[in-house]
């Protein structure tokens, strides 16, 4: 039998109808306190109250942004944020295991770093290689 999904005890499908008052009592502090503070941020306001238009409109759109620090909300899911990590807009897709935590968290900025050999005239041993 496939593993129920769930969000602190609220099963999948419930989540969507989850109001603000309650997916605040849910999530931790510094989620809280964000929410808590919509009317202080309201460049924050602004970006829910766009996601809410984009929803009702078109939610096949990838939504462009640079609010990385922006806690994922429960009336996002199914939606997709084009993330900006520095270089370019990655894109996420909102799932049931993504809510309570921030947008920028699946946008990283530091690629990996991937060392090949050395080049010529790292070494001294390099310096007798033929460039071609």
């Amino acid at each position: 039998m496939a593993r129920k999904q769930m969000f602190k005890g609220v099963e999948e499908e419930k989540v969507s109808q989850i109001t603000m008052e309650q997916f605040i009592n849910m999530t931790n502090s510094r989620d809280r306190r964000t929410l808590l503070r919509l009317k202080y941020n309201p460049r924050l306001k602004a970006f829910i109250d766009k996601v809410r238009k984009v929803k009702a409109g078109n939610p096949k759109k990838v939504i462009k942004t640079h609010m990385r620090d922006a806690p994922i909300l429960p009336e996002w899911i199914g939606l997709r944020f084009g993330v900006y990590n520095g270089k370019e807009f990655k894109q996420v897709e909102i799932t049931m295991e993504k809510l309570g935590r921030r947008l920028g968290d699946f946008s990283h900025t530091v690629g990996r770093v991937l060392h090949s050999g050395p080049g010529v005239g790292a070494t001294r041993g390099s310096k007798f290689v033929p460039l071609k």
